[in-house]
C-alpha cells in the first residue's frame, strides 16, 4: 500500500498514470477516494496523486486536529513531492485542498508549479460557518454514506475532529489564509460557481483572492454546485485542461 511519513504520522496517496507529477487535495470530510475520477481523467496525462490527508481516509487518525490542519496539508502534499523523487508539481485543489494548495504554494515557492484552485473562499463569518456545521451534523443517509466511502467505519471520529477544529478557527477570525496569499509567484488559476451553496459572496471573494496573486486567473460558472469539480465536471475540466496546456508550453 503507498504510504509515506511525513512529520511522524503515516499518510495514504493513490496515483494513476505517469508524467509530470500532478497533486489532487481533497477537500474537508472528504479523502482521496471520492477522487477516482480525477485520476482516471487526468491520470491520462500526467502522474496523478491523490492524497489523504492527515486524520482522513486511510491517513494516521487524530483525537484532536491542529488549528492550522490547512497549512499542515500544504507542509504534508509538499513532503509527498519528495517523497516521490520529484522537484516541482502541478497542485489541484478542491474546497479545503484549495486552501491547503494555496498554502502550499506560499510555503514552498519553487516547488509549486501551478495551482488549480477550486471553490474555496477566503472569509466566512462565524454565523455562516455555524450554519454549514449543524447541515453537516443532520447525518443524513446520504452524508454517512459518502463519509463511510472515504472513510471508513470510524467516519464520525473524522467528521466530529474536523468540525472542531473547524469551530475553532471561525471563532479565531475566519481568514484562511490572513494576507498571504500575495505571497504567491506561480500561476493560479481558481474556479467555483456562482451557484455554490458552501461559499459567502462567492464572486466577490474570487475576484479579491485573484487579485492578490500577481498573474492569476479566475473562472466563475453559472451552473454548478459545491465543488465545481465534481458539480460540472465537464466544464471544471475543460478549463483545467487549458489552463495546464499553458502551464506546460512555459516550461518549469
Amino acid at each position: 500500500m503507498p504510504y509515506f511519513i511525513s512529520h511522524n504520522h503515516r499518510l495514504f496517496y493513490r496515483e494513476q498514470g505517469s508524467g509530470p507529477l500532478l497533486l489532487i487535495l481533497h477537500g474537508n470530510t472528504a479523502s482521496s477516494a471520492h477522487h477516482a475520477g480525477e485520476l482516471a481523467y487526468f491520470g491520462q496525462r500526467y502522474r496523478a496523486v491523490a492524497l489523504d490527508f492527515l486524520g482522513c481516509g486511510q491517513s494516521d487518525r487524530l483525537p484532536i486536529w491542529p488549528d492550522d490542519w490547512w497549512a499542515q496539508g500544504g507542509r504534508d502534499a509538499a513532503a509527498l513531492v519528495n517523497h516521490l523523487g520529484y522537484e516541482q508539481a502541478l497542485v489541484m485543489g478542491a474546497s479545503g485542498g484549495a486552501i491547503a494548495a494555496l498554502w502550499m504554494a506560499t510555503q514552498n515557492p519553487g516547488q509549486v508549479q501551478a495551482v488549480i484552485a477550486d471553490s474555496c473562499v477566503e472569509k466566512e463569518t462565524a454565523e455562516y460557518t455555524e450554519r454549514l456545521i449543524q447541515e453537516r451534523l443532520q447525518f443524513t443517509p446520504g452524508q454517512v454514506q459518502f463519509w463511510r466511502s472515504g472513510h471508513g467505519e470510524d467516519w464520525e471520529q473524522v467528521i466530529r475532529a474536523d468540525t472542531a477544529m473547524w469551530r475553532r478557527w471561525a471563532a479565531a477570525g475566519a481568514d484562511w489564509f490572513n494576507g498571504h496569499l500575495a505571497e504567491i509567484h506561480c500561476p493560479v488559476l481558481f474556479s467555483n460557481s456562482l451557484r455554490d451553496e458552501m461559499a459567502p459572496d462567492v464572486c466577490q471573494q474570487v475576484c479579491n483572492m485573484a487579485m492578490q496573486v500577481k498573474g492569476s486567473q479566475a473562472f466563475l460558472a453559472t451552473e454548478g454546485g459545491h465543488p465545481l469539480m465534481w458539480s460540472r465536471p465537464d466544464e471544471f475540466r475543460r478549463v483545467a485542461d487549458c489552463f495546464l496546456a499553458a502551464i506546460a508550453q512555459e516550461g518549469p
